[in-house]
């Protein structure tokens, strides 16, 4: 990865999102750390290593490409590229397929779907124009197999699966990969919360998820694209 250009992490403030910054900021990443709230992003700047490079990017409008576009130009005037996309943003809802299911499936293809394709044509172009890019987006396991009440939720993230894959065939010239990953249930304060019950040994840390996209955006990961990888092992 040229070092004078940066990753960018969509959702940095959240559970995976900051997690991912840590992990590559204590690689000595460049950072564009992109999010809805900018109180958050404030508290992630101070947890991370004072040499870090780190620019914030508060309040863009995920399924709006000029306003991706305008973000991936503020990463590009400050840090001169953009290597890597790692995209953490979704949603996620379920029910049966009845009077509410066309309302959710609008929601979750928004929150999930077209966040991940409006923020990859906006990036992609600088990408292309340096021969290199890394691109991860966050799907699930639904995305390969609906359950009941999953409809709307599972046809969203199998539309990530499908876009990546097409964003993988049409950029392999170009040395850009792009890869999903699916995790099982990822351990966080939230998923503690809602399911107080449920046994937690087997659920994926944050941190694990981070590690595994810091391989898949490095050099040594280039023969890897076009993949849907799971994230469900046992740590």
């Amino acid at each position: 990865m040229n070092d004078q250009k940066a990753v960018i992490v969509t959702g940095a403030g959240g559970n995976l999102g900051s997690a991912v910054v840590r992990e590559l900021a204590a690689g000595g990443a460049k950072l564009v750390c992109m999010n809805r709230s900018s109180q958050e992003l404030e508290a992630l700047a101070c947890e991370l290593p004072a040499s870090t490079e780190f620019l914030s990017i508060a309040g863009t409008d995920l399924t709006d490409y000029a306003s991706c576009a305008a973000a991936v130009g503020r990463a590009v005037k400050h840090f001169g590229g953009v290597s890597a996309l790692v995209n953490t943003v979704g949603g996620f809802q379920i029910g049966p397929v009845g009077p509410d299911a066309p309302s959710q499936w609008d929601t979750m293809m928004t929150a999930n779907a077209r966040t991940a394709l409006t923020i990859s044509a906006a990036v992609l172009p600088t990408m292309k124009a340096a021969g290199y890019g890394r691109i991860i987006h966050v799907a699930a396991a639904p995305g390969l197999k609906a359950g009941a009440n999953q409809a709307a939720y599972a046809a969203s993230k199998a539309a990530v699966i499908r876009l990546t894959e097409a964003i993988a065939a049409e950029n392999r010239e170009h040395r850009i990969t792009a890869n999903c990953i699916l995790p099982g249930t990822i351990d966080t304060p939230e998923n503690r919360a809602a399911m107080p019950n449920a046994k937690t040994d087997g659920w994926v840390s944050p941190q694990s998820i981070a590690r595994l996209i810091a391989f898949l955006i490095s050099p040594a990961a280039a023969v890897v694209t076009g993949a849907a990888i799971p994230a469900t092992g046992r740590e």
